[in-house]
């Protein structure tokens, strides 16, 4: 069976879990995240799902296991799927397109958005415990953290684009279009 598996790179709440959970349900497809991986680690001890806590527990899986830990993981993990359409929402980091892009009918998807917009969405969503009562100053000062910074440069090298400044409804038919290209 051939694979589509579209990798989002993006800025925070630029829409990457919005799409993968889109290609999940219209497409019978699977949604893999690097934050749900972090995120069931950092249930598992009762810890906070707030940012600080998901970097530390990043940063500490990637100084003791090794950098490219998640990626290896999740790779393996996809291979084992038997899912046609499959997204990986966070893609963000070099080791993780180097693993990920050796699967076969992989495809690196920017989506982005502007940053008053992102802002809007992340501190509404409240996804993470400090999301709500962030300021916009914070927000910018986030995008400095070891998380965010290699994000343009992974950004540079995907193939396809989406501009998520729009309607949910204007990301859902892009989606639509890549997943029509890529059959």
């Amino acid at each position: 069976m051939k694979k589509i598996i579209f990798g989002f790179v993006g800025q925070m709440a630029s829409g990457k879990d919005t799409a993968g959970d889109y290609l999940e349900k219209k497409y019978n497809g699977k949604n893999f995240s690097f934050s749900d991986m972090l995120g069931n680690v950092l249930a598992r001890y009762h810890l906070e799902l707030n940012r600080d806590n998901y970097i530390k527990i990043s940063e500490a899986m990637r100084e003791y296991f090794g950098g490219d830990i998640m990626s290896k993981t999740m790779a393996e993990d996809i291979k084992k799927d038997t899912h046609s359409v499959i997204s990986i929402s966070n893609v963000r980091r070099p080791e993780d397109v180097k693993y990920l892009s050796d699967l076969p009918g992989f495809i690196l998807v920017n989506i982005f958005a502007e940053p008053k917009t992102r802002y809007e969405r992340l501190t509404h969503r409240g996804e993470k415990s400090d999301d709500n009562s962030k300021t916009y100053e914070d927000f910018l000062e986030d995008h400095k953290r070891s998380t965010e910074v290699t994000i343009a440069g992974i950004a540079k090298q995907a193939t396809e684009s989406i501009d998520n400044n729009g309607t949910p409804e204007e990301l859902h038919e892009q989606l639509d279009k890549l997943v029509s290209k890529y059959k």
